[in-house]
């Protein structure tokens, strides 16, 4: 069972002190229409079979195809390793997995710890494990952190040199990428970034935020640490042209959900068989590409509440967020209790 991170609630306790709210930026663009038609599956299909597989989504909070091809490897793993097919997706956003997983047409989620906190006060998933990340002295953490970078050439040195300046956040429903950035941002100027920033944008990943930044579009943005390591490659003078400016944490690492009623004796099986991929050659290369995971532990659902918590004081209206998504339509669940 994974720790409760004490330095969180230090966040919060400061963040209660700020009397202004900070609600939510529109996202760009129109939402997608959902489909008029439901998914012909009948509810009785046995979940893991060629007519039913198991739907695992990833949320897009950086390369969608990067995601994607890491979350196939992960399934082509858990295919052989537990003999049940399944379908691996991409929704369009952080909120869009989670009206998914609501609606039931995902089953399980790698959800971030704002969207599953988000999720379990719907009453649509559970959490199943949580994701181990390696610390500055290379040892596994329960935790992250939160950063916010500008351009090394901007001559800006803190938090207040972004009054009036253009920022990217990566979701609205990101915990590193949104959250904890607003809280740092009003416990160090006392303003809303609604006003503190001449125009807020959300980039849709963290990737894409600091790439932003990278091009000149915005003048500061957030993002986890380091996601700059996954641009080197493609940015090869990334770090050089980017620094940080701040920092927030420990934020509880995000997790591998299950939606309500997911058969028990699945969810122990997928449960082993990813604790086990974790500490493969393979599995390690995989996570690593995904979302920069070192490892995967159970955790307790409970380290999440301090993040609902954060994210009301902070004044974040959720649900509004949540809703700028189109809902997609509500799909017949199996019966939890039909084995594949």
């Amino acid at each position: 069972m994974l720790r409760r991170p004490r330095a969180l609630i230090g966040v919060v306790t400061v963040a209660a002190l700020i009397v202004s709210a900070c609600g939510g930026a529109s996202q760009p663009g129109a939402p997608t229409t959902a489909p008029t038609t439901a998914p012909t599956a009948a509810p009785t299909q046995a979940l893991g079979t060629a007519d039913r597989p198991i739907v695992m989504a990833f949320v897009p909070s950086q390369d969608t195809a990067r995601v994607t091809a890491s979350g196939k490897a992960i399934a082509a793993s858990l295919e052989t390793s537990t003999g049940l097919k399944w379908d691996v997706t991409v929704p369009t956003s952080y909120a869009a997995t989670i009206e998914g997983m609501c609606a039931g047409q995902i089953d399980i989620a790698w959800l971030a710890p704002l969207s599953f906190a988000l999720a379990k006060q719907r009453n649509c998933a559970d959490v199943m494990l949580g994701t181990l990340r390696k610390d500055e002295s290379g040892k596994l953490s329960t935790t992250y952190n939160s950063q916010i970078l500008v351009r090394t050439d901007s001559g800006i040195n803190d938090i207040k040199g972004l009054k009036g300046k253009k920022f990217a956040f990566s979701d609205p429903l990101s915990t590193s990428g949104r959250l904890f950035p607003t809280i740092t941002v009003k416990n160090e100027t006392g303003e809303d970034p609604k006003t503190f920033f001449s125009e807020t944008i959300f980039a849709g990943g963290h990737d894409k935020a600091v790439i932003a930044l990278y091009q000149g579009t915005v003048d500061g943005a957030a993002s986890f640490i380091d996601v700059r390591t996954n641009l080197v490659k493609t940015f090869p003078d990334i770090m050089e042209k980017t620094k940080r400016i701040s920092t927030a944490g420990p934020i509880p690492n995000d997790t591998v959900s299950v939606r309500k009623n997911f058969p028990a004796e699945l969810t122990t099986k997928i449960q082993q068989a990813l604790i086990d991929y974790a500490k493969s050659t393979a599995g390690q290369t995989a996570l690593k590409s995904l979302y920069s995971i070192d490892g995967l532990d159970k955790v307790d659902a409970k380290v999440f509440d301090s993040v609902l918590e954060a994210a009301k004081i902070a004044g974040l209206d959720l649900e509004g967020e949540a809703k700028k998504t189109a809902r997609p339509v509500a799909t017949p669940a199996p019966s939890p209790t039909k084995s594949p």
